[in-house]
């Protein structure tokens, strides 16, 4: 089932990319960073309503320790979405999704050193090539043309991308719920703070920002439904399995972000790619085995 939902996830993510990614050209990082969340709170409640409707289950307790992780989570993804969003703005959308996927090998060494995360050899060996499939996506012109800001800038935005998803398991572990029910809530808990966070911080410093995310409500709602979407996905994968596991097979995402990046952004797409292609596939079969 796992699998599925990274599959959802995956796609909904490239498409989501994709739209920010054209936003950026118009609103400031920030103001990208919360069309990600700010129509995708009333969308993960009504998930969970309805899941609640399908499954009735008793409401889970509050307990500080998954108020920690759901802080933790919330604001360590807001910073690695600003962060992609410089990526965009450093290097072409190919390019930056690419980068930010380093996240798989960053939750693989912090989930084994920090999260007691176990992987098998097949798996370790997925991660490893998913990475290396990466760095092949991201290179310009190979791995000696990728300038040491945006490589720096991918590392930091894959490393905040990678502790977000290990703080979300644990928050999901914690919850005392039965599965979908328990990692619903903390995608709710996780989106309303976060558009919480963002709409007192713009409302404050820059409500120029929010203006103009309101002259763009079409494009802000399709960036959240794509968020959402995204999120019910990753969650639910999460709560089901290893993070590193997800992540590895979630590169994927790369094949449906280069699709976008062809069909829609009409951005060329190198032979290399297809190379990069055929390792991450090779990837998402090594973790699938392990």
């Amino acid at each position: 089932m796992w699998v599925a939902f990274t599959l959802l996830a995956a796609f909904s993510q490239a498409w989501r990319n994709a739209l920010q990614s054209e936003l950026s050209k118009e609103v400031d990082a920030l103001g990208v960073t919360l069309a990600r969340f700010v129509y995708a709170g009333p969308m993960a409640a009504l998930y969970l309503s309805g899941i609640y409707w399908l499954w009735p289950a008793a409401l889970p307790t509050w307990s500080w320790q998954l108020g920690g992780f759901i802080v933790a989570a919330a604001l360590m993804q807001i910073l690695a979405t600003g962060l992609m969003i410089r990526l965009f703005q450093m290097k072409n959308f190919a390019v930056g999704a690419g980068l930010a996927k380093s996240e798989a090998l960053f939750a693989a060494i912090f989930g084994v050193v920090a999260f007691g995360t176990s992987l098998s050899p097949l798996g370790w060996l997925g991660v490893f090539v998913g990475a290396a499939a990466v760095l092949l996506l991201s290179g310009k012109d190979g791995f000696k043309q990728l300038s040491w800001p945006t490589l720096l800038t991918g590392m930091a935005c894959g490393s905040a991308f990678a502790l977000t998803s290990l703080w979300i398991r644990e928050a999901s572990l914690v919850v005392n719920a039965p599965f979908p029910h328990r990692a619903a809530w903390v995608l709710l808990l996780v989106i309303s703070l976060q558009t919480l966070i963002l709409l007192i911080y713009l409302a404050l410093v820059k409500p120029d920002t929010l203006k103009h995310l309101q002259q763009r409500r079409i494009s802000v709602l399709k960036i959240s439904a794509c968020s959402c979407l995204g999120s019910i996905g990753w969650f639910s994968a999460m709560a089901l399995t290893a993070v590193p596991l997800v992540k590895t097979l979630g590169q994927i995402e790369v094949l449906f972000t280069l699709m976008v990046a062809a069909l829609w952004l009409k951005q060329k797409v190198q032979v290399k790619e297809v190379g990069g292609l055929v390792l991450i596939a090779i990837a998402a079969i090594l973790v699938i085995w392990g």
